[in-house]
């Protein structure tokens, strides 16, 4: 993945499978796309599609913002992401984009018009063929940018525009970040694994704790997750990657009701594994809840507990 450029406007352009032609034109799915989930995954099939069909080279881009949108105008209320700015690109290129657009959203582009919008960075910066959003994309200042005014718009401007609708699952559910958000707050692993395609998963760097794990002979690798995480407090049979490869993990996620009440941190107990993991990047996927966060009545019954947790996420995840 290679940065191509940034400019004045904002834009930082990401190349995130190779280097296009110099005559491809982008087709644009405009979105925040936290998650990279199985809807996202449909509008950038559509965005394939819309790019065959137009004439000469085309490069199918994700156009999104930095703050979320949300964090801009509530910045006092935490906000749950599902995927952290660093690692969106991995997870757009895999379900499939050729390239990301960053747009900084700032009081700028908070105060734009909906023609300035088109004008200024869909034609005269990105120079789009197309543009692919959803049936209910709302744009510009004042959100005055309707999907009545882009299609109006496009055709002023001489590019291509689709509008996809919401993609459901078997069971007609809308899939959507908010629906996965929900479910991860409830600890529905399985159901929100399904809606993203993938597992849940975070990143981050071990950093040192109170080493009561080890005191307990169950040493953890300690991440600090962004204080919005609204995932579920509790133990959960995890796979957490090394150095590039997966490992079976049982992992705590809360305050440890049982020492000091704290900050949530999450705690990850690497089955079968011995080392120094400290200042490592590691990324844990989350596979399945197993209990809530609890407080014991000593700590003999607590390592019980612990002991039982292990056996348990060994035999989940033996059987995936």
């Amino acid at each position: 993945m290679t940065e191509i450029s940034a400019d004045p406007l904002g834009i930082q352009l990401i190349s995130l499978t190779h280097n296009p032609a110099s005559s491809a034109r982008p087709v644009v799915a405009i979105g925040n796309f936290d998650g990279a989930h199985c809807g996202h995954a449909a509008v950038a099939a559509a965005a394939r599609d819309l790019a065959a069909r137009l004439p000469g080279p085309a490069i199918v881009t994700a156009l999104t913002f930095e703050p979320h949108p949300r964090v801009f105008f509530r910045p006092d209320q935490p906000f749950f992401r599902l995927t952290m700015a660093e690692d969106r690109p991995m997870r757009l290129a895999a379900i499939g984009f050729d390239a990301l657009a960053i747009l900084s959203f700032d009081a700028r582009l908070a105060g734009t018009s909906a023609e300035d919008f088109v004008q200024r960075i869909l034609v005269e910066r990105l120079g789009v063929a197309g543009v692919v959003v959803g049936q209910d994309f709302h744009f510009g200042k004042g959100r005055a940018g309707t999907p009545d005014f882009l299609a109006e718009a496009a055709a002023r401007h001489g590019f291509a525009v689709h509008f996809v609708d919401p993609f459901r699952d078997e069971t007609g559910a809308i899939i959507s970040s908010s629906a996965i958000r929900t479910a991860l707050m409830q600890g529905e692993i399985a159901t929100a694994s399904r809606m993203l395609g993938h597992a849940y998963a975070v990143s981050g760097e071990v950093i040192h704790g109170a080493k009561r794990g080890r005191e307990l002979g169950y040493p953890t690798a300690n991440i600090a997750l962004d204080p919005g995480n609204g995932l579920r407090h509790g133990i959960y049979a995890v796979r957490i990657s090394i150095d590039g490869e997966p490992r079976a993990g049982v992992a705590s996620f809360g305050r440890r009701p049982m020492f000091d009440n704290g900050a949530p941190l999450l705690e990850v107990f690497v089955i079968d594994f011995k080392g120094d993991l400290y200042g490592k990047r590691v990324t844990v996927s989350f596979e399945a809840f197993l209990r809530g966060e609890e407080r014991f009545d000593s700590l003999e019954a607590l390592i019980r507990q612990m002991d039982a947790d292990q056996a348990e996420a060994r035999r989940i995840l033996s059987q995936q």
